[in-house]
């Protein structure tokens, strides 16, 4: 339980980067939206933690170590941010912002299709629920566009 722990928490970790660059990207650009693309990425980060946590106190018995790992497997995601800061913070214009957004993009739907997706099919030999909560999350996502999109005009 302690590897499968550790493991999860360098995935973590890794899978977070790009969502601490993506933050400092959106705050660049719109403060409001950095804002609330930070609460939005740090409430979903407290399952994150939780899967690195679990493993490790179950394994261990020590709810300190537990806990220690699952922050520690966040930190990614603010180091991200101040490294973007430290290198892009004079250099932002549209294009820069509009490449780093599709760079971010493309690492998290790397992480999604190589790994994510594998994993959950491997689990779910039968795709009870992998394509559907697939499909649901998309529809999600389409919806809270329209929605902050349709906000937006209003």
């Amino acid at each position: 339980l302690v590897n499968m722990g550790l493991s999860t928490a360098l995935a973590i970790a890794l899978h977070n980067f790009p969502e601490g660059l993506a933050t400092f990207v959106a705050a660049l650009s719109d403060p409001s939206v950095g804002v609330v693309l930070a609460v939005a990425i740090g409430i979903h980060n407290i399952p994150e933690g939780l899967c690195v946590a679990l493993p490790i106190y179950y394994a261990t018995g020590n709810r300190w170590k537990g806990f220690m790992w699952g922050c520690l497997s966040g930190v990614s995601e603010p180091v991200a941010a101040l490294l973007g800061w430290a290198v892009l913070a004079n250099a932002m214009s549209q294009t820069v912002y509009a490449t780093l957004f599709g760079l971010v993009a493309g690492m998290m739907v790397m992480i999604s299709f190589k790994e994510l997706l594998p994993t959950a099919h491997r689990y779910d030999p039968e795709d009870t629920v992998v394509t559907y909560s697939v499909v649901v999350g998309m529809a999600i996502i389409a919806i809270s566009l329209v929605l902050f999109n349709s906000l937006g005009s209003a």
